[in-house]
């Protein structure tokens, strides 16, 4: 591997730092604070990391537990090595002045060197495993190894591989006059058919994960890789068939027409597929199913396969029985046992993820508003947990799968599906067989957004079945009957006459009321949701109903143990006020309990409003000390991890820093600016206030953390926008860093909500300021790519483009250099989103932009056309704003606009004569 540079430690120090590492292994809490304090110390100098290397490459007499935890360090601290080219000193004031660029070799070709040792053992190889993203040199190296016999080409192969999944644009460089991937491609290639399984496994994996980022060296040789794909579609081996299934739906998502032509035989094998034994197998192909749905242009070939696809996946969502012993059951009453901490556990404590409705005009779907999210990675459509019934798992899985791909034909192809399911959901429904009805109440569910005016019809027989189904002798049959209750609530609460109220809402509503109150937590926990969602739906319908309603709620709140808690109306505060700061009052802040009582108290303060000023002080004060000791004992943990290899210690869980900044967030929408009063308090009092605990959130390693935070910087524009201004510096600085066109799957809520605040934080700087001026060259660089981005969530597209609108309306001499670069992918983001005050100010943005770079418009005329007649009432300032330049487009040259226009479809022709004129 090649003789390792001349650089040799410091006795000394290394003494010193060997010294620290073993006494790490003491788990006392008072050295562990003295270790961190010291390895922090050492992080600082740049040649720390040479003396970890040497440790774990040069000292084989030590064991092998402190030479893995040398790795550790190193791999913890490998930032350092892009400090050792300019660095020049000596470590902690012993020894010789040492230089930067040859203690920098040493650390490269010793790693090299401990990877590539077959007499060393796996934890020594694994933790020399380093992430080449800052080394792309040992990339060469890495792939040479791959024709080794044995463990070693497989352990170069898993670094290639997280190589690959965590940044492949990044690997598309040019080195030293090479581009790495000009022989990285032909040899995952060849690979494809190595004779061991987990080799063809990683050859797959990697060659696919650069099928979303268009990498050109992959599109050079597409046709061998589809070759490939073929070639391993029946491996023996199940992993190498969830990659090749992963990489088909990659292609369908990026290259559709490169499949076209073998749909036939693709189709086939997804079918065959998505019921393969294997669940990661029939995961990946059932991928594929909602892939396809979800692209509208591929509707004409979907079609034909719609009468086997559609009845594959109504039998993919069929527990199966490692779902059911998951769940243990369910089968239980179990309201009188003591909750676990996997019930208390919330599905998705992940802080609000700002979305739009879409407008459902020609079968679009309508965007659902929720937390965290359930995508695949490359194509997020906002599938909350709570869309697809309640078997509690955060987990994205076949069942999931399945019903947020039926969700989608139904949105598709509306009537055509239920004509193909009519008779297969009915023999589910009336089956003898729970789980087979449960499977069909789920997806008569799924369908209710698309299929609804085609279910119709059937739903004066279908919602008496469900109601009478609350009373099954089965819980998880309840709880999804709730769920697929939840679904229809509209239709139940329609106005429609007596007889209606009477047949279909009342009995809805009592049969919901029931099942918060029943005897398993889970039902009682989908009761809720159902209700909440009929309470939503019928607003004034429910009013003559509010005292019994809400003295039923109050009855759960002292039955519920720990997560079930319910929500009521602001003018009923005397009936649900005093259970709400009983139950404050008792529990303490490490209380599991007091989890859904944060997020039952950040919906009721949103509710309230101002009637929440009262209870609010002690509210926010609890909050600011919740996020504060969430964050030292996050601290804490991740010293620990720093110093212990092989650490026993638990991650902090995030629930209660994620529900306290919801909360704050719900006190920020219900006050507004009567928050300002508490957060100048808490700037004056002992310890960190509340700004400076959220700009740390914004960093903090775990997404749902920076989402919610992320969510709490856009309320605090809007609602108090003067205490959040002197901390924009520091908020910018990682908000900035949060835009990114291809987050991980994890962050993509918190991109989201990244995206969201800075529009509303432009908002409230006001037109031409000077301090946002100068965050709006970065920010644009951030956003504009996303928007480009061809496989950036749509909501993150959504997000900023309207974010890029309102800054264009605040500073349009900074953005509208950019229009041409952004005008078309802009307007098509954002015409189908419905009428709101948001997309609102973004359009008037780019029409200021447009009026400062008219040039800037003239090639996406037609998508900005088709955007203005989309709009059902803009404002009369917006609309002004329309004919304004529509008028000055035609004035400016009348025959070239009539020959623009005539190449418009028929119906914008006539909605811009219609409304404009023009």
């Amino acid at each position: 591997m090649g003789t390792p540079a001349q650089w040799t430690p410091d006795p000394a120090a290394l003494s010193q730092i060997l010294a620290t590492i073993h006494a790490s292994t003491d788990m006392s809490p008072a050295v562990q604070r003295s270790i961190t304090q010291k390895l922090n110390s050492y992080s600082s100098v740049p040649s720390y990391i040479g003396y970890l290397a040497w440790i774990l490459v040069d000292m084989p007499q030590e064991e092998e537990r402190i030479r893995s935890i040398a790795g550790y360090l190193l791999k913890n601290n490998a930032r350092l090595i892009l400090q050792l080219d300019t660095a020049s000193g000596q470590f902690g004031g012993q020894g010789q002045a040492q230089d930067g660029a040859v203690i920098k070799a040493y650390v490269k070709s010793s790693i090299l060197r401990a990877f590539g040792n077959a007499r060393e053992g796996a934890m020594i190889r694994n933790t020399a495993g380093q992430d080449p993203k800052h080394w792309p040199e040992c990339l060469e190296v890495l792939v040479g190894m791959l024709d080794l016999d044995g463990d070693m080409s497989e352990s170069a192969f898993n670094v290639l591989e997280k190589a690959c999944e965590d940044y492949p644009r990044k690997l598309d460089v040019e080195i030293n006059g090479t581009r790495p991937l000009d022989f990285m491609i032909p040899k995952f290639l060849a690979l494809t058919d190595h004779p061991s399984s987990k080799m063809r496994a990683h050859a797959v994996a990697c060659l696919s994960y650069f099928v979303p980022a268009n990498t050109p060296a992959l599109f050079a040789h597409l046709d061998a890789f589809i070759a490939s794909l073929f070639r391993r579609a029946s491996d023996d081996d199940p992993s190498v068939r969830r990659h090749v299934c992963q990489a088909l739906v990659l292609l369908l998502a990026a290259r559709p027409e490169r499949l076209m032509p073998e749909m036939a035989n693709v189709a086939e094998y997804m079918l065959y597929s998505t019921r393969d034994s294997n669940e990661h197998v029939a995961l990946e192909a059932c991928e594929f199913w909602l892939t396809f749905a979800e692209d509208g242009e591929l509707a004409s070939y979907l079609a034909p396969l719609l009468g086997r696809v559609a009845p594959v996946l109504l039998d993919c969502m069929v527990y199966g029985e490692d779902d059911l012993l998951w769940l243990d059951g369910g089968e239980e009453e179990d309201q009188e046992q003591p909750d676990r901490e996997e019930d208390i556990k919330p599905r998705f404590y992940g802080g609000k993820a700002h979305g739009f409705e879409r407008d459902e005009a020609d079968g679009k779907d309508k965007m659902r508003y929720g937390a965290e999210t359930f995508e695949d990675d490359d194509d997020f459509d906002d599938y909350d947990d709570d869309d697809f019934g309640d078997d509690m798992s955060t987990e994205w899985n076949l069942r999931k799968c399945a019903a947020a791909a039926l969700d989608v034909l139904a949105v598709r192809f509306t009537g055509e599906l239920l004509n193909v399911l009519l008779g297969p959901l009915k023999e589910k429904l009336w089956n003898q067989d729970w789980l087979q009805r449960e499977s069909g109440i789920l997806a008569l569910g799924a369908m209710a957004e698309g299929c609804i005016e085609a279910i119709e019809p059937h739903l004066p027989v279908l919602v008496p079945y469900l109601i009478n189904t609350l009373n099954d002798p089965k819980p998880l049959v309840r709880s999804i009957t709730c769920w697929t209750l939840g679904r229809y609530a509209s239709w139940c609460t329609q106005n429609i006459s007596v007889e209606h109220k009477q047949t279909y809402f009342i009995p809805t509503m009592e049969g919901l009321l029931r099942m918060v109150l029943d005897s398993n937590k889970r039902v009682q926990e989908a009761g809720c949701s159902a209700f909440a969602t009929l309470e939503e739906d019928a607003g004034a319908e429910l009013a003559p109903f509010l005292e019994p309603v809400l003295r039923n709620l109050v009855l759960a709140f002292g039955k519920y143990q720990s997560k079930n808690m319910a929500l009521g109306e602001p003018m009923y505060v005397e009936i649900l006020m005093p259970p709400l700061t009983g139950r404050w009052a008792r529990l303490k802040d490490d209380d599991a309990d007091l989890i859904p009582l944060l997020e039952c108290l950040a919906s009721v303060s949103i509710a309230m409003g101002a009637s929440f000023l009262p209870y609010a002080g002690p509210v926010f004060q609890r909050c600011t000390s919740l996020i504060h000791n969430a964050l030292l004992q996050y601290q804490s943990w991740q010293q620990h991890q720093s110093t212990h290899a092989e650490s026993d210690m638990d991650e902090p869980d995030k629930a209660f820093l994620v529900v306290a900044l919801d909360l704050l967030s719900g006190l920020t929408q219900g006050l507004g600016g009567a928050l300002e009063t508490f957060v100048r308090a808490s700037e004056g009092q002992h310890g960190p206030n509340l700004l400076a605990l959220l700009t740390v959130c914004l960093k903090h390693p775990q997404a749902a953390v920076r989402q919610s935070g992320y969510a709490l910087v856009g309320d605090m524009a809007m609602g108090c926008f003067g205490v959040l201004r002197p901390a924009m510096a520091g908020i910018m600085q990682e908000l900035v860093g949060q835009l990114d066109p291809e987050p991980k799957f994890d962050f993509v809520s918190a991109s989201n909500n990244a995206a969201w605040s800075v529009g509303e934080v432009a908002l409230r700087y006001g037109r031409d300021d000077p301090e946002f001026a100068t965050y709006v060259p970065p920010l644009i660089a951030r956003l504009i790519p996303i928007l480009l981005h061809p496989k950036a969530p749509r909501s993150l597209h959504e997000n900023a483009a309207v974010s890029i609108g309102r800054i264009g309306l605040m500073h349009p001499g900074l953005v509208a250099p950019h229009l041409a670069e952004f005008a078309q992918a802009w307007c098509q983001a954002l015409y189908e989103i419905r009428d709101n005050e948001e997309k609102d100010s973004a359009f008037r943005g780019l029409c200021t932009m447009v009026e400062v770079n008219p040039g800037g418009i003239a090639k996406s005329l037609l998508w900005f056309c088709n955007s203005i007649v989309r709009w059902n009432a803009p404002s009369p300032e917006l609309n002004g704003m329309f004919q304004t330049l529509l008028s000055a487009f035609k004035a400016h040259d009348q025959s070239g606009w009539a020959a623009q226009v005539q190449a418009f479809p028929p119906v914008i022709q006539e909605r811009l004569a219609q409304r404009y004129g023009v």
